[in-house]
């Protein structure tokens, strides 16, 4: 049965396509493109666009959702949730978010930062006294200063994902998350980590991490509760989040998404976790499940400083601490994600400027994608939040694909 959120959306979606408006703009309503300073012609290269690359079979499927100025210009379910199955896509299609899970569980921290529970210049290890002590590199240097929470959120504590490279110290950490969890329990993920030494000296290089999931690890200790229930409190309900979560349950299971079954252009196999299988523990760092619509109000809370609906998740100040310069002169490694143009900030990457940054975009604005092709994006100055919804392995063309095909539907600033 669809959920309350995925009837609202389904509404989005036939009220646009006839060009009818609700007589009352609420937060993330549906509206006419142009009402919000969009224009339907140019939106429609998307919808184009995206047919076009399932008709080519480089994609099963996508869901799109913008919303301007508070409302939804543009929700559109494009091709195919499982293409071999010939399921069309729904607009409350499930998705495996990936990385786009750290950003909720930094959202959850900051919550319990407002509340005085924990501090950004904590050491990690007053919450995990396993990684207290660490040493750095294979030569075992001793860390001159411990990482903090600060670190984590910003991806300085010195650990690293083990597919981030071929060495011998890469090899001692867990390819990743979403691997780990199917096979560890969080105590043995811990000690994993506690084990390794780290790769660069604390607070001194940006690389990307399982810091986040340490960070997850945090929150549970200090709220004294799994991460997906503080997850749930905080954040999910809420915000009226209704199918985000890190565990389908079965009747869920038919909306999951599923990929093509080969990579687009190796045509080497392609797989992706199944969301209906429980884990070993809640990966922070990339595990969620969501949705389009989901997401977008996620994203439209921070683009909103902090509140949706009049619910307060986060007060204002603290999205200005969340989405401002962490970096300055802190290195950012050989492999910046990010990319040019953008620091990092907590949980997201932060543009600095209009330029520099192959993506179009304006100064202020905050994204993180997921691996698995699922990417946001908020603007504040365009009064913008966009969610993009794929599973495949192309994630990398679609967030440059995106970017330049909803920012030229912009025609009133």
């Amino acid at each position: 049965m669809a959920t309350m959120r995925s009837i609202a959306l389904l509404l989005a979606l036939l009220l646009l396509a006839v060009g009818v408006a609700p007589a009352a703009a609420a937060e993330l309503e549906p509206a006419k493109p142009e009402q919000v300073g969009l224009s339907s012609e140019r939106l429609e290269r998307i919808t184009q666009t995206l047919r076009a690359d399932v008709e080519r079979s480089r994609i099963p499927g996508a869901v799109i959702v913008i919303a301007r100025k508070h409302r939804i210009a543009y929700a559109q379910a494009i091709g195919f949730r499982d293409k071999a199955a010939g399921a069309p896509m729904p607009p409350d299609a499930l998705f495996r978010i990936a990385s786009m899970t750290k950003p909720m569980v930094t959202v959850a921290a900051l919550s319990l930062y407002e509340e005085g529970r924990l501090f950004l210049n904590d050491p990690v290890s007053k919450y995990i006294p396993a990684l207290k002590s660490r040493a750095v590199g294979l030569e075992r240097v001793p860390a001159q200063r411990e990482m903090t929470i600060q670190d984590l959120m910003r991806h300085t504590s010195g650990l690293t994902y083990g597919n981030r490279g071929t060495t011998e110290l890469y090899k001692m950490y867990p390819e990743s998350s979403n691997v780990a969890s199917q096979t560890l329990t969080m105590d043995e993920f811990i000690d994993t980590l506690g084990k390794a030494p780290l790769l660069y000296q604390p607070g001194t290089q940006w690389e990307y991490s399982l810091s986040t999931d340490v960070l997850g690890r945090v929150v549970e200790v200090v709220a004294g509760k799994p991460l997906a229930e503080v997850l749930a409190e905080r954040v999910y309900r809420p915000l009226k989040m209704a199918d985000t979560t890190f565990l389908v349950p079965a009747d869920k299971s038919g909306r999951v998404a599923q990929p093509l079954p080969t990579h687009p252009d190796t045509g080497a196999p392609y797989t992706l976790p199944d969301p209906t299988k429980p884990r070993k523990f809640d990966c922070g760092g990339g595990c969620a499940i969501s949705t389009a619509g989901d997401y977008a109000r996620f994203a439209q809370m921070l683009l909103n400083r902090g509140t949706l609906d009049g619910v307060r998740v986060l007060a204002p100040r603290t999205v200005q601490l969340m989405t401002a310069d962490h970096l300055g002169p802190i290195a950012r490694g050989p492999v910046y994600f990010a990319g040019p143009g953008y620091t990092w900030g907590l949980g997201l990457a932060v543009r600095q400027e209009n330029g520099l940054s192959p993506l179009a975009g304006s100064a202020g604005d905050f994204f993180w994608p997921g691996a698995f092709a699922t990417y946001w994006w908020a603007d504040p100055k365009a009064e913008l939040v966009v969610v993009s919804m794929l599973q495949s392995p192309l994630g990398r063309h679609y967030q440059e694909l995106l970017r330049s095909l909803v920012n030229q539907a912009i025609v009133e600033e």
